[in-house]
């Protein structure tokens, strides 16, 4: 085929088939990447189990309705635990996606007993109504729980939870770092296993 032959989309565009080639690469790397993992640690990106019959600590504070909320009253349910905050630009949100992803892939029965619980890691500026809101546009079923400020220091330790605020501006103004891992409580009040943000988004 000669030059004359080429479509005139075609050859006026030549950045399109560098660009479709460049992102066919950076595909084929990244699943590459992903079955090396695999292969090197088939656990890898199933989370980390913890031992038979590890109690998951208390976490009593305000539930998104106003009232009072324990994990306890989740007995007989599946909770994923996910410590965050509202004002969170990625990672929170992504997450909160993702268990519903891993929710609407059950059976319905066990699909309404699973249920995603966000802690907020900011009750200095989460209220309930807020979180309420936040968390139902992700699941019906979800909830969120606000404890105050030092409880929830010993809480979040409680769980090997870390966060901390910076880059403060105004009292209202700041940016918050926090852990990003999600726990799998059982029906009988244990943590399962632990999920890395990466591993829960894959």
């Amino acid at each position: 085929m000669t030059s004359d032959s080429i479509p005139l989309s075609q050859a006026s565009r030549p950045w399109l088939r560098s660009l479709t080639l460049a992102l066919l690469a950076v595909a084929a790397l990244l699943s590459l990447a992903l079955l090396y993992t695999r292969l090197r640690n088939p656990q890898a990106l199933l989370g980390t189990a913890y031992p038979p019959g590890t109690a998951a600590p208390p976490l009593a504070g305000t539930g998104d309705d106003g009232r009072p909320l324990a994990l306890a009253d989740f007995k007989g349910k599946t909770v994923a635990v996910f410590f965050g905050f509202l004002n969170c630009p990625n990672i929170c949100p992504t997450t909160l996606a993702a268990l519903e992803r891993v929710r609407q892939t059950l059976p319905e029965r066990q699909r309404k007993e699973f249920v995603s619980l966000l802690v907020t890691v900011d009750p200095g500026r989460d209220t309930p109504a807020e979180l309420r809101s936040y968390v139902r546009y992700f699941s019906p079923d979800a909830r969120g729980l606000v404890i105050p400020k030092t409880p929830l220091r010993q809480a979040a330790a409680a769980w090997g939870v870390g966060f901390e605020y910076s880059n403060v501006k105004a009292p209202d103004r700041y940016d918050v770092n926090h852990t990003t891992g999600v726990y799998l409580v059982d029906k009988e009040g244990n943590r399962r296993v632990v999920w890395d943000y990466t591993q829960l988004n894959l």
